[in-house]
């Protein structure tokens, strides 16, 4: 039997789920009644938002010219925070499609995984999608493709996954044009862990690809990075329900469950060999995501410390590329200090902690690591502007930079710039992909992105524009800490790191969004951004007041003075007492840039 392993790369919602089902459906490995819309998205996130979140593995049967074909394909995510479950999936396959939307052509996550592909020398087959739309422009975005990947579009594939047209063809390319795998079952057993998830009842369920050698139950198998032992109990694979299989040879892709009780037990990138007649060496290695924006999450009105940490520990259990560690603020109490790949990330984090979990919670504004150098020479990563140490004991401070990649309608290059200009970017070059479309590069620092860089971009190009980076490193710029004071007190959790030249404008913004967000309180508030002791912008909340002289008609005007009197002195005392309360609209207040 032939084996080929591939996987679907593309842009966000140019139809890789769509595709997925299709060749499930053409191979027969489901019926037409089984058959519904993302069938490998099984989140119901995934479903509602239209997007794929994990990458799933599945085997189907096929076969062509009186050939027997066993066929693994690994569905990838296409958004750009989730390009770790696209470099995993590379890992294990030899072979990938390129899906390209025959009406919007090549876009930024286009080109970034067709790049990741050609870095592990994956084959590539160029799919163009969706050519039964009306404004389908099959021909230029083979034009495209060339110019741009390097990629002959004459070898392009012509497709619709809605209708099916083109399908048999695809299949006939991916058995013809995609090499085997080339692992020797005789050999030291080697096979790359390239993804796991948790299951209740039988632990840790472990996505595997044989390199060399052959897997059997009962065998005994070390971890070569955690250097752990396990026996395996059950060996399967996805066609696409889960089926018990009592083998798996070099070339195949499959799952195994050897009792393995946590998630962190297993790596992601280790290689798996026999514990008895190990491999001499593991497998090249696969770099771990990297988190790049943090957030707290504090418990909200119903939910208990407790509850927040438990939800949390169980939904790392299935997605162990979060990581969340103890913290207290003076203003919200005990919670969580947790890094997430990007934004999205986070939303569908806390999402998934509302929805599955039942816990609510209260979160601060995102922040990014930065790197501070101390006096002496050393180097510590911090991840909020608490953490800072004394200004007097540093040298720098620095800050994650990144390399965008946009691709934007031709007329839009001047917004596109502006955009740019005023979140700090250094323009790198542009260069024409097409006579209407461009693909801008600038280095930008991230903390300026993270919020809200990828809604205006699409603003300003009316929904044309694309985004894709790539991190740079750390450059040193001239960071300061500003503390938000909330009647004289400074909040932690709203404090912030910003560029100098911009601290002004934007203190002064955040004061007057958390001056619209916290209601009025019974004594005046004054909300004040500063940098150390300087104040650098004010603003005031007014008390409400009682009319205290309402009962009063008519009689001695020191009558009502002496009331007057009265409630300023309670005032001033419930000033000195009194807690402001802050609700979590004013923590993403920070969020906004002080344009």
């Amino acid at each position: 039997m032939e084996i080929r392993n591939f996987c679907i790369i593309a842009h966000i919602d140019h139809g890789k789920s769509t595709l997925a089902d299709r060749i499930l459906e053409h191979s027969g490995a489901i019926t037409a009644r089984e058959m519904q819309a993302q069938f490998l998205d099984d989140m119901d996130l995934e479903r509602e938002r239209g997007i794929t979140i994990k990458a799933s593995a599945v085997t189907v049967p096929y076969t062509l010219d009186g050939v027997d074909y066993m066929l693994n394909l690994i569905d990838t995510p296409g958004h750009v925070d989730f390009h770790y479950e696209v470099a995993k999936a590379l890992q294990a396959c030899e072979g990938a499609l390129l899906v390209v939307d025959a009406t919007q052509g090549v876009q930024a996550q286009t080109v970034a995984n067709a790049y990741a592909a050609i870095d592990v020398g994956l084959d590539m087959i160029p799919v163009i999608n969706k050519i039964d739309l009306p404004s389908a422009r099959a021909d230029e975005v083979a034009e495209e493709m060339e110019q741009v990947l390097g990629i002959d579009g004459l070898t392009a594939v012509h497709i619709s996954a809605k209708t099916g047209i083109g399908i048999a063809e695809l299949f006939r390319a991916i058995c013809t044009r995609l090499p085997g795998p080339k692992g020797d079952p005789a050999a030291p057993l080697q096979a790359l862990i390239f993804d796991s998830k948790y299951d209740e009842y039988r632990g840790v369920v472990v996505y595997i690809r044989v390199i060399n050698g052959t897997l059997k139950p009962g065998q005994k198998i070390r971890m070569m990075g955690q250097a752990r032992i396990y026996q395996i109990t059950a060996l399967g694979k996805f066609a696409p329900r889960a089926i018990a299989v009592q083998g798996l040879a070099a070339g195949e892709v499959g799952f195994v469950v050897a009792n393995i009780k946590a998630l962190g037990d297993v790596t992601i990138g280790d290689t798996v060999t026999d514990a008895i007649n190990p491999a001499a060496a593991p497998l090249p290695g696969y770099r771990p995501p990297k988190q790049m924006v943090f957030c707290d999450f504090y418990p909200g009105p119903d939910t208990e410390y407790t509850q927040l940490r438990d939800a949390l520990e169980k939904l790392r259990l299935n997605d162990s590329s979060f990581t969340f560690e103890p913290e207290t603020s003076d203003a919200l109490g005990f919670g969580f200090r947790c890094g997430f790949l990007g934004l999205l990330h986070m939303e569908i984090v806390q999402e998934r902690l509302e929805r599955e979990q039942k816990v609510q919670v209260v979160q601060t504004a995102p922040t990014v690591p930065y790197e501070v150098v101390m006096n002496d020479g050393t180097v510590k990563t911090i991840d909020s502007a608490s953490e800072l140490p004394d200004p007097s004991k540093l040298k720098e401070i620095r800050e994650p930079m990144i390399r965008a990649s946009i691709i934007v309608p031709a007329e839009n290059i001047g917004d596109v710039t502006q955009l740019c200009q005023d979140r700090r970017g250094i323009f790198g070059k542009t260069e024409y992909i097409g006579p209407r479309r461009v693909i801008m590069e600038y280095q930008l620092p991230l903390a300026e992105v993270i919020f809200d860089f990828f809604d205006k971009l699409k603003t300003v190009t009316r929904g044309y524009g694309t985004l894709d980076y790539d991190l740079l490193g750390f450059h040193a710029e001239d960071l300061v800490k500003m503390d938000i004071l909330v009647n004289g007190e400074p909040v932690d959790a709203l404090s912030l790191i910003v560029h100098r030249a911009k601290a002004e404008s934007r203190g002064r913004a955040i004061i007057r969004r958390l001056k619209q967000e916290i209601s009025r309180h019974l004594f005046e508030v004054p909300l004040q951004a500063a940098i150390g002791s300087r104040v650098i912008a004010r603003e005031t909340i007014s008390a409400m007041r009682k009319n205290v002289t309402a009962k009063c008609y008519g009689g001695d005007v020191s009558r009502k003075r002496k009331l007057l009197e009265k409630q300023k002195e309670g005032k001033k005392r419930m000033k000195q007492v009194g807690r402001v309360e802050i609700p979590q609209e004013a923590f993403m207040a920070v969020l906004e840039p002080g344009e």
